[in-house]
Formats: structure tokens, C-alpha cells, sequence
């Protein structure tokens, strides 16, 4: 563990928010004793705030333990924040940018409760064969950006994960088998961008980035959609640097107002 958890928490909120950091950051459930030792707090204190939290949803007691996660509020609040960041004039600029550069729809994904929910999504001037507006859902072992998501789970948790959904099949190109699934979820994981093909609406395929945080946690997905009789599934792979590209820029500015976006710089 690194020191920085140790600084020093004057008030209750400044603990609190220490606490909630302090276990969204780590990979296991964590004893309130070993959050106290963390953060350099009394145990009972630490107890005392935990528990606060449990009641609101905030954190939540491992399956079967009585260590801690990140509660399912919080989830949702953190997918809501993720959202409201996207949602700003100079972020739906550089959407817009990309969009119009590929000639296709392009949408930002971030997932919520299992689900594929979209934040923000811009139309371009072609028709479209599939729009996905902000608030829509979508699974996610038939969405290219439910494929990064699962993809960059452990390998146990997108085990455990790929074959606790329902994997229903939309269509006849719908991937409905776990471990079929589990090997598409492999070859993402590789490359490091998803494609679908026709697995959510027939005649519609599709692809996605990562939008990564300067740590490389992912934050949200950048993707397009687009009718399979105007761009085929292998013709998605000239779609990918230009999203690259924009998710980069994209990921410059989420943690950051200070940057300056240049739709120039996607359209060059």
C-alpha cells in the first residue's frame, strides 16, 4: 500500500471520502481494521464511519463476509458523474468532430448495473440505421463497448461474469455461449478495441475504444454504429484510429479544465 492513503483527515466528510477512495482504489473487500490501519484511523472511528456509509448505499459488505466494496450507490453516482462530465460543450465538441470526420453516428458508453448505458451521442449528416440517444441501454456481451468493459475484468470476474448473465440472442449472430463469449472477450482484451456483428440489431454493425483515465482505469467508451449495408464488419477497422485519436483527447479532459480541445486536431 502506498502512503498516500496516510495523510491526514480533519473532519468526518474529509474521512468519509477517504474511506470511499481509499476502497474503490483496491482490488479486494476490505476489514474495517485494515481501513483504519490504511488511513491512520481509530478503529472505532473507522467502524463508526463505515457503517454510515453501508447505510447510504455507499459501500456494502462482500457476498458472504463482512468486508467491504463499493456499495451500489455509489456505482451508480460514479456512472452519473462519468456522464454529467462528458455532457460539456468543448467534449460533445470533439464527439461531434469525430463523428463528422467517419461519416457515422459515434456515441459514449459507460456501464451501469450490467447494462451499456449511453451518455452523450451525436448524429452525423448521414442517415443512420441505429441511434443510440443519451440515457439509452444495451447489453452488454452483444455491444462493443460491453466487450471492453467485461474484457478488462480479472480473469475470474469476467469468468464469473460472462456466464452469470443472460446472453440473450438477439440475433442470429448474437454471441449466446460463455465460453465462446470468454474468447472474443480474450482477443478485445488483446488488441485492445471491440467490434459486434450484427449481435444486437440485425444489418447494423459496430465498434468501440477505451476511453482510459492517466492511470488507465477505464473510464467510459467511445463507439460507432453503423448499418452493414453502407460499411461492412471488416471495413469497421478503418473507423478505429480516428476513435483512438478522439479518445485520447477525450481522456486529456476529463480530470482536467484546463486543457484546450482543437477540433482541428481530429479533423486534420
Amino acid at each position: 500500500m502506498t502512503d498516500e492513503p496516510k495523510r491526514s483527515h480533519d473532519g468526518p466528510l474529509d474521512r468519509a471520502l477517504a474511506i470511499l477512495t481509499f476502497v474503490a482504489e483496491q482490488k479486494k473487500a476490505l476489514s474495517a481494521a485494515e481501513i483504519a490501519d490504511a488511513l491512520g484511523l481509530p478503529i472505532p472511528t473507522a467502524h463508526r464511519l463505515v457503517g454510515n456509509l453501508e447505510d447510504r448505499g455507499l459501500v456494502q459488505k462482500a457476498i458472504g463476509t463482512k468486508r467491504y466494496v463499493v456499495g451500489s450507490k455509489l456505482v451508480t453516482l460514479s456512472a452519473k458523474t462519468i456522464g454529467a462530465a462528458f455532457r460539456t460543450a468543448r467534449r460533445h465538441a470533439v464527439l461531434s468532430a469525430v463523428a463528422d470526420r467517419i461519416g457515422e453516428q459515434c456515441e459514449i458508453g459507460v456501464v451501469r448495473d450490467n447494462a451499456v448505458i449511453y451518455v452523450d451521442s451525436v448524429r452525423s449528416k448521414q442517415q443512420q440505421g441505429l441511434q443510440f440517444n443519451p440515457g439509452d441501454a444495451a447489453p452488454l456481451h452483444c455491444t462493443s463497448t460491453g466487450k471492453i468493459y467485461m474484457s478488462r475484468l480479472p480473469a475470474k470476474d469476467r469468468h464469473r461474469l460472462a456466464h452469470a448473465l443472460p446472453l440473450v440472442r438477439y440475433t442470429p449472430t448474437t454471441i449466446a455461449d460463455p465460453d465462446a463469449l470468454l474468447v472474443q472477450l480474450e482477443e478485445t482484451r488483446r488488441r485492445g478495441w471491440a467490434k459486434s456483428n450484427q449481435e444486437f440489431v440485425l444489418g447494423v454493425v459496430g465498434c468501440a475504444v477505451p476511453i482510459v483515465s492517466p492511470d488507465g482505469d477505464l473510464i467510459a467508451c467511445l463507439g460507432v454504429s453503423v448499418p452493414m449495408a453502407r460499411v461492412g464488419f471488416d471495413g469497421l477497422d478503418a473507423f478505429i484510429g480516428p476513435l483512438q485519436k478522439a479518445a485520447t483527447l477525450l481522456s486529456s479532459t476529463i480530470l482536467s479544465d484546463r486543457d484546450e480541445l482543437e477540433n482541428s486536431q481530429i479533423s486534420e
